[in-house]
């Protein structure tokens, strides 16, 4: 059968005045997403003939005081990071999903250029933050084509842990008829012009209710820029020292789920990007407590599922599936940080998996592109938790009729291709795309020397 479609969808109406906003000036009012959405995600392409990723990650320090602060401080500690200091200043803000109108102090800091010694095609953000009550934030990109050009001030995510102040959301309808925002990616429009991303800024601004003493505290704050060939299949990878590992990771299924909470993206059947980060989360020794899971109908097996989709649930978007909102949520759990980034081949992801590391992985496929699966998708997430001696990919695939279920080996080869590849043919036998190794990354602040030595190797931190 074939499973439904991640959702995802591309911004289309320009957004003229904020493209001449200054990269310290935070707004005066934060305009609401447009309803109006068409359906669909870039594939991750270029005309090049390698990968290029770049991530880069601000997250010590050193690193937060290169950025220009207004209302902002630096904190050291296990956990640096900015919090608000002095606010800048206040903004109204009325929430689209629930007509909300508020006035909130805020705070910004806005990161260094960051030159890409390879131009981009597309960027993830992705950042870990603590926002308790009354508190959100925002997280914006603006870059430079290769041809001079600026974007506009992108809005990448409005985000906070909870949703009893502001519902968390991507914003729609951003686009400068160059390049647009994707639900959670930034994408050149057309990679066939040769156009890309030169260089980008972030900036962040940290909100809360005025008069409080609560804040924000974001200690991590990244972005993966890349630029991905345009190909069908991808070089097949011959087994490395990871092969013969596997990592014991909790199984979860999201078809248990099905039909329980249909408001946060239908129930079940398209909890696939929860219930991974779920799975990876509890291998971490990290869970819910019974306090946040009190919300729950008790008669539903695996609390847990459920409340990851409420916390990843993207109002806009309209589902689960936002790759930063999921790297955020995993990343409110003690001691956890999270990232989205893109891998090269099964060699880098061997590598995680002999350091202890399981990963996240997206991918969409007919039934017959990958044996042992049943389905067929436009779009899923599963969790790589190892590989068999000959190399074969051991899976933690949610897509499964129970727990006991979810654990699948498959082959080396289909597995590799469908998930490195950024073009394939749907079930109509139209071109689609597909998602060139995009993947979450979970793992301890304070990893192994292994681990540590791993995830630096793979240009993680």
């Amino acid at each position: 059968m074939t499973r439904p479609a991640s959702r995802r969808t591309v911004l289309t109406a320009a957004i003229a005045t904020a493209a001449a906003a200054s990269a310290a000036a935070a707004p005066a009012a934060l305009a609401a997403p447009d309803a109006h959405r068409r359906t669909g995600r870039p594939a991750a392409t270029s005309q090049r003939g390698v990968d290029r990723v770049d991530y880069q990650g601000w997250s010590t320090p050193a690193q937060w005081r290169t950025g220009a602060a207004r209302g902002v401080r630096v904190v050291s500690g296990d956990r640096a990071g900015v919090v608000i200091g002095t606010p800048a200043g206040t903004t109204d803000y009325t929430d689209p999903h629930t007509g909300k109108k508020a006035t909130w102090e805020y705070a910004t800091w806005t990161g260094p250029v960051r030159n890409l010694d390879t131009p981009a095609s597309e960027v993830v953000t992705s950042w870990n933050a603590h926002t308790p009550a009354g508190t959100w934030l925002q997280v914006e990109l603006r870059g430079t084509y290769t041809d001079g050009g600026d974007t506009p001030w992108y809005v990448m995510g409005r985000w906070a842990a909870g949703d009893g102040d502001m519902r968390r959301t991507s914003v729609d309808d951003q686009s400068d008829d160059r390049s647009s925002v994707w639900t959670d990616t930034f994408a050149i429009d057309d990679t066939g012009s040769g156009l890309r991303l030169a260089s980008y800024r972030l900036r962040l601004t940290l909100y809360r209710k005025p008069g409080s003493d609560a804040t924000p505290k974001v200690w991590r704050l990244g972005a993966m820029a890349s630029d991905i060939p345009d190909r069908f299949t991808v070089p097949a990878s011959e087994p490395g020292p990871g092969a013969g590992h596997e990592l014991t990771v909790p199984r979860y299924s999201q078809n248990t789920h099905i039909g329980q909470y249909p408001e946060y993206d239908n129930g079940g059947e398209a909890w696939c990007s929860p219930t991974s980060s779920q799975m990876i989360i509890e291998y971490w020794g990290r869970k819910p407590t019974a306090d946040d899971l009190a919300w729950v109908n008790p008669d539903f097996a695996d609390p847990q599922v459920c409340h990851a989709a409420r916390y990843t649930y993207d109002y806009q978007y309209e589902g689960c599936g936002n790759w930063s909102f999921n790297a955020a949520y995993a990343a409110t759990y003690d001691g956890m940080q999270g990232i989205v980034t893109r891998l090269g081949s099964l060699n880098d992801a061997e590598k995680l998996i002999a350091a202890g590391i399981p990963f996240i992985t997206s991918q969409s496929f007919l039934e017959e592109e990958l044996d042992g699966a049943g389905y067929g998708t436009a779009g899923h997430l599963m969790c790589v938790i190892g590989f068999t001696e000959d190399g074969d990919v051991i899976a933690n695939d949610p897509a499964s009729d129970s727990n006991d279920a979810v654990r699948h080996v498959y082959k080396r080869r289909q597995f590799e291709n469908i998930w490195l590849r950024t073009k394939r043919y749907n079930a109509e036998g139209k071109v689609s795309g597909g998602t060139g190794g995009i993947c979450y990354i979970y793992w301890p602040a304070k990893p192994s020397p292994k681990q540590r030595r791993v995830l630096k190797e793979l240009g993680v931190c």
